[in-house]
């Protein structure tokens, strides 16, 4: 191998800042919404936006951003989610016009205690002991590639990355014990909210799906031909129609001190009638979820 070719393997991916003016501009936000997000005065946005030369309108399907916060991302139960934080929340833009906000992940367990929550609402594990939590914001990587990487204080760590996909965004999500002490009954909590999506945004049960046997939870259109799923290779499926949202929600095996452990999954729009033979389709040729 050359030595040229050996360093740039061996060179970290290039990481991209993220530009928080025009994320609000392809989310559609106003100018009040964007100076929330950014902390710019809406005048200043104004400048902004003319002297830069960014004009409105979404990015191409299937493109995911950073969610830049500013505008709550549920419809209803907003008592459940006070002051959402951006920090894990990722937009997927679909084809037909909107976008799917991802919380990945909107909270963590350990056994019985919550140990993170990605906004306000039953206190934390940490918040119980008077511990707050620093904000963070997703790290760009070539690709669109997004990351993001959180150390809890007794040394629990998550590691999460989202990869565009061709109809979709895949996810991977990373526990790796840090503590002293053996950690069981750790689960996450990964929500995909539905508010930003026209067609799909209706508070009700009637348009959702949950197919248990894949770990499935899926979204209807009003017009019966598209769908939005989600997915997980281990977890759970519900939904929670108020928000509205669905949700594949991931778990791990009971991890020792300095072990790791990784789940996968995907979230996806499927264009057709039958979403159950479409999933049985992706699961026999291997293609449902990551690996």
């Amino acid at each position: 191998m050359r030595l040229a070719t050996a360093l740039l393997l061996l060179a970290p991916a290039r990481q991209e800042p993220i530009d928080w003016l025009e994320a609000c501009v392809r989310h559609g936000y106003t100018q009040a919404e964007t100076a929330m997000a950014t902390g710019l005065e809406a005048p200043e946005v104004a400048r902004q936006l003319a002297r830069r030369g960014i004009a409105p309108g979404p990015p191409p399907p299937f493109t995911i951003l950073p969610y830049p916060g500013g505008r709550h991302p549920r419809i209803g139960f907003l008592d459940g989610a006070i002051d959402p934080h951006r920090d894990t929340k990722f937009s997927l833009f679909l084809p037909d016009g909107g976008y799917v906000v991802v919380d990945f992940p909107e909270a963590v367990w350990v056994e019985k205690d919550l140990v993170y929550l990605a906004h306000t609402h039953i206190p934390t594990f940490w918040e119980k002991r008077q511990v707050k939590l620093a904000r963070m914001d997703w790290t760009r990587k070539e690709g669109g590639v997004l990351e993001e990487r959180r150390v809890l204080p007794d040394g629990l760590e998550f590691f999460a990355r989202v990869t565009p996909a061709k109809d979709g965004a895949d996810m991977e999500l990373r526990l790796r014990n840090g503590t002293d002490r053996k950690l069981l009954g750790l689960r996450a909590q990964v929500c995909v909210l539905l508010k930003g999506a026209p067609g799909f945004n209706a508070q009700t049960r009637d348009n959702k799906v949950q197919l248990k046997d894949h770990i499935l939870c899926a979204v209807r259109s009003e017009d019966g031909k598209r769908w939005i799923a989600t997915v997980f290779s281990r977890g759970r499926t519900w939904e929670n129609p108020p928000c509205p949202c669905i949700h594949s929600d991931p778990s791990w095996p009971d991890l020792a001190p300095g072990e790791e452990s990784t789940v996968r999954g995907r979230v996806f729009y499927f264009e057709g009638d039958d979403l159950a033979a479409e999933v049985a389709r992706r699961a026999q040729a291997g293609t449902l979820a990551p690996r």
